[in-house]
């Protein structure tokens, strides 16, 4: 196929770049290198078929092109990470809806098919776990910038949802759960990454809260087979579908794995919230996937444990650290 990856050089998009490249696709990646970074994509310089487009989302003109003979389009491309969210909400929507929106008009015209990634974050501070993907959705006010790119990603699947509806566009819509792995940078507010940093620097290691609230990592890697599998099944066409590891930690925990894992003498410090970020912060206490429709449409099972992930985010982040 030929294929095109939005986001193609941020930490998912890589991943997915070079298992579509591995497969025998022709591949495109589009990114603007906001948020990603071309030398994610290292690996497949001078790959047949791999091609790089540096552009804007919004740019449709430039998306147009890159679409214009895809077979296959996998939309990662937003703005993402606690950080960024939270100094630039206006970005967060502007970038989520308006590219979300060009992506889907453009393959309304080429009946492409085409993956939405959305966020575990759109079921805000829900209560009912595991979260299901027909669940009530429960977010925060609106005068909490938190909740905007909560907010963006849902208004992104019910703009997928209506364009398989209304112009039958064959698209599928996937949740992703706090996806982890090499390449993913701590900058923005990813916690495991920013964890294992400090820990190899012999850092204190800074928990926010009380650090009892829990999340549950996926492997990138595992991640990426569903992306693949939710593109080749027309039984997930229409379907808005949990990919994650129900493998549930709390966030207190991890720290005192990464400690253990990596020797670190570091400590391990709380930090308010409201320090940590801003007068009023929002966070849920939970966020587990039930992964039962995955598992049904597409066979998806996580074969990595969270101790394999630990060490292999420690790896990278060790590779990156070094002089």
């Amino acid at each position: 196929m030929r294929c095109l990856v939005t986001g193609g050089a941020g930490f998912v998009g890589s991943h997915l770049c070079e298992r579509l490249a591995g497969l025998g696709h022709d591949v495109v990646a589009y990114d603007d290198l906001s948020t990603g970074s071309r030398a994610n994509l290292d690996a497949l310089d001078g790959t047949r078929g791999f091609r790089f487009i540096h552009a804007d989302i919004r740019d449709e003109a430039s998306l147009a092109g890159a679409m214009a003979d895809a077979d296959a389009v996998w939309h990662l491309a937003a703005a993402v990470g606690v950080r960024l969210i939270l100094d630039s909400p206006a970005r967060t929507i502007e970038t989520n809806v308006e590219g979300t929106a060009s992506v889907l008009r453009l393959a309304a015209e080429r009946r492409v098919k085409t993956l939405i990634a959305s966020t575990s974050e759109v079921y805000g501070k829900s209560e009912r776990v595991p979260f299901r993907e027909d669940d009530d959705i429960v977010l925060g006010a609106v005068t909490r910038s938190r909740w905007s790119y909560a907010a963006s990603k849902l208004l992104d699947e019910f703009l997928a949802l209506a364009a398989h509806a209304e112009r039958g566009v064959p698209v599928v819509v996937a949740r992703l759960f706090n996806t982890v792995g090499p390449r993913q940078s701590g900058r923005w507010g990813m916690v495991l990454p920013r964890l294992a940093e400090q820990a190899l620097r012999q850092a204190p290691l800074t928990v926010f809260g009380d650090g009892l609230q829990s999340r549950c990592f996926a492997s990138v890697h595992d991640v990426v087979t569903g992306l693949v599998a939710l593109m080749e099944s027309e039984r997930a066409v229409g379907e808005v579908v949990n990919l994650g590891n129900p493998e549930e930690i709390t966030i207190l925990d991890l720290a005192r794995k990464l400690v253990e894992r990596t020797g670190s003498r570091s400590e391990i410090v709380h930090i308010p919230y409201d320090e940590a970020f801003r007068e009023g912060f929002e966070d849920m206490r939970r966020r587990v996937p039930c992964i039962d429709k995955a598992r049904d449409l597409i066979g998806f099972a996580p074969r990595i444990g969270l101790d394999a992930i630990v060490d292999d985010v420690v790896r990278d982040v060790a590779r990156r650290q070094k002089p």
